[in-house]
């Protein structure tokens, strides 16, 4: 894949995943339609064009998949849409990301990976900006909606880490959004009493599943192989970034010094943890090859 070819793709894919945000916020604040009946239209409407992509570019349509992974699925897109009833487009994304990396880190070293001092550094400057973040006062986020997005978060990194080497990504994806539609459809129905659903939001729904999930995941798997590591998690950091710059142009959100010191932090903080992970296999093959003098710091 030549260099302007895998720019371009990765952008389209980071505006995509922001978009979402961007459609589930406007949708929810200027249209009729209630956050379970956008979270059932989405996934829906994602399942149904990533199987089309499947069938047309694999030959076979959707298939593959797991309930435990649809399940983290659902959670991830239900508390995303219940969470923007309050939260910003800029708040929700930076909150969602925050959280999805926390989540994968954690695992990380739960699973024994040691962090080193820079990685330490930086997971305190990521957590000191959430706190700061949820901080009472005239410009915190609501608390429900923060807690619903941070769930959302860590429900979409446990999907992620599910995820790994699951096979073709496309039809895993296509499958798990296909098992995910009805346990969203049931919800819509035990909260039918405050259903409500107009054409707008019908089609913000519709563009967030089809367009910003299913053409972006897409794109994002197209793109992924030709990424390093590093450079496939540092990207994602501009996500919410281009989620504030659409809240403030299509929305008219407005930013605050707060939100722009937390996500300082946070996109900071967890780029330290992310960049330092990738020079630790480096660092550790030199240790391992180096002769007596090498390891001592004397020079050869």
């Amino acid at each position: 894949m030549s260099y302007a070819r895998l720019v371009i793709l990765t952008s389209l894919a980071m505006i995509a995943f922001a978009g979402n945000s961007l459609l589930c916020r406007v949708a929810l604040k200027h249209t009729g339609i209630d956050a379970a009946s956008f979270t059932t239209i989405r996934l829906i409407s994602g399942a149904a064009m990533l199987s089309l992509i499947a069938l047309i570019s694999r030959g076979t349509p959707a298939g593959r998949g797991n309930w435990l992974s649809a399940f983290a699925l659902f959670a991830y897109a239900a508390g995303f849409s219940f969470a923007y009833l309050s939260l910003s487009a800029a708040t929700g994304a930076l909150l969602l990301f925050g959280a999805v990396q926390a989540t994968m880190i954690g695992y990380g070293v739960w699973m024994g990976e040691r962090l080193r001092r820079p990685q330490l550094a930086g997971l305190v400057m990521a957590s000191g900006g959430l706190v700061s973040l949820l901080l009472p006062g005239l410009s915190a986020p609501p608390l429900s909606g923060s807690l619903l997005m941070l769930s959302a978060g860590i429900a979409w990194g446990v999907y992620s880490l599910r995820g790994r080497g699951a096979g073709d990504p496309i039809r895993v994806t296509a499958g798990n959004f296909l098992r995910a539609a009805p346990v969203a459809a049931a919800l819509s129905l035990l909260m039918h009493d405050g259903a409500s659903l107009d054409s707008a939001g019908f089609w913000y729904a519709v563009s967030s599943g089809a367009l910003a999930s299913g053409i972006g995941y897409a794109i994002w798997y197209t793109a992924l192989p030709a990424l390093k590591a590093a450079n496939a998690a540092t990207v994602q950091l501009g996500v919410p970034v281009i989620a504030a710059l659409g809240g403030i142009v299509f929305l008219g959100e407005s930013v605050t010094l707060r939100l722009v010191l937390a996500s300082v932090a946070i996109l900071g903080g967890i780029a330290l943890v992310i960049l330092e992970k990738q020079k630790a296999p480096v660092a550790l093959l030199f240790r391992r090859n180096a002769g007596p003098a090498a390891k001592s710091g004397k020079p050869q």
